[in-house]
């Protein structure tokens, strides 16, 4: 099942969430500032021992603090006009963590907007890529959320489900 909510994708009790990280892993701003502060400080240092994450791919922790036993952290590109590789690393970033789900028995997680904030990939664009990918996986999953902070982009993935 594949649904979208508006919530604080820190507060979930799933098998696991995911991280819109950057690349060091050790903290940043938005949803990544979040789930470090609610995780603990032994996130901090599980992400230190990972040695960071390049572009479009996906590293796993224990959610330590969190409701979510795990927590995927991938890193998706920044928004270059979209002629840079762009979608092909966003669909990426969907692709590893759902594959690091399923090689950790995870049967429930729920995923933020990923590169649609600081990172500045048009929202619409990047809904469509999102929810393509958890098409394809969505029969390996109890539960695929798609976890919004605002309404505007609770809309905008509502939209994208419907007309995919």
């Amino acid at each position: 099942m594949l649904r979208v909510i508006e919530a604080d994708i820190t507060t979930l009790a799933l098998d696991a969430i995911v991280n819109a990280a950057n690349e060091t892993l050790l903290g940043g701003g938005g949803v990544d500032g979040a789930v470090h502060r609610a995780a603990g400080p032994k996130l901090l240092e599980a992400c230190k021992a990972i040695g960071g994450c390049p572009t479009g791919q996906a590293r796993i922790t224990n959610g330590f603090d969190l409701p979510s036993k795990w927590v995927i952290h991938t890193v998706g590109p920044r928004w270059h006009g979209g002629d840079s590789g762009e979608p092909e690393l966003l669909e990426s970033c969907y692709d590893s963590a759902l594959e690091l789900a399923i090689d950790n028995r995870v049967r429930t997680v729920a995923f933020p907007g990923i590169s649609t904030g600081i990172y500045g990939y048009p929202k619409q664009a990047a809904a469509k890529i999102a929810v393509s990918v958890m098409r394809r996986y969505e029969n390996k999953f109890e539960e695929i959320v798609i976890c919004c902070f605002g309404t505007e982009d609770k809309v905008i993935y509502e939209k994208t489900l419907e007309t995919d």
